[in-house]
C-alpha cells in the first residue's frame, strides 16, 4: 500500500510540475503575443500620426493661402477706392473748368452712380 502511495504522490506530483510548467510556457506565449500586438500597435499609431501630421501641413497651407489672397483682395479694393476718388476729383475738376457744366448737377450725378456701384 505505501508503494501505491509513494506511486500516487509521484504521479500528483509530475502532474503539479508539468501544470506549472505548461502554465508558464502558456503566460510566456501570451507575454510574446501581446509584445508583438504591442509593437504593431505602436506602428500603427506612427504611421496614423505622420498622417495627421501631413493633414495639419496642408491645412496650414490652405490657411495662409487663403489669408494671402485676403489681402490680395484687401489692397485691391483699397487700390480701386484711391482710384474712383481720384476719378472723382478730375471729374469735379473738369466740372469746374467747363463753362457748359453746372458743377453742382455734375457732383449729384456721380454721388448717385457712386451708390448705385455699391
Amino acid at each position: 500500500m505505501t508503494t501505491v502511495l509513494i506511486i500516487i504522490a509521484v504521479v500528483v506530483v509530475i502532474v503539479l510540475i508539468a501544470a506549472v510548467v505548461g502554465g508558464r510556457k502558456k503566460k510566456v506565449q501570451r507575454e510574446d503575443q501581446h509584445r508583438v500586438e504591442a509593437h504593431e500597435h505602436r506602428e500603427e499609431a506612427k504611421v496614423k500620426g505622420a498622417r495627421a501630421d501631413v493633414h495639419e501641413a496642408e491645412a496650414e497651407q490652405q490657411a495662409a493661402l487663403a489669408k494671402q489672397e485676403q489681402a490680395k483682395a484687401e489692397e485691391q479694393r483699397m487700390v480701386a477706392e484711391r482710384e474712383r476718388h481720384a476719378a472723382d476729383e478730375r471729374h469735379e475738376h473738369a466740372d469746374q473748368l467747363d463753362p457748359d457744366v453746372d458743377a453742382d448737377a455734375g457732383r449729384g450725378d456721380r454721388a448717385s452712380e457712386r451708390e448705385h456701384r455699391r
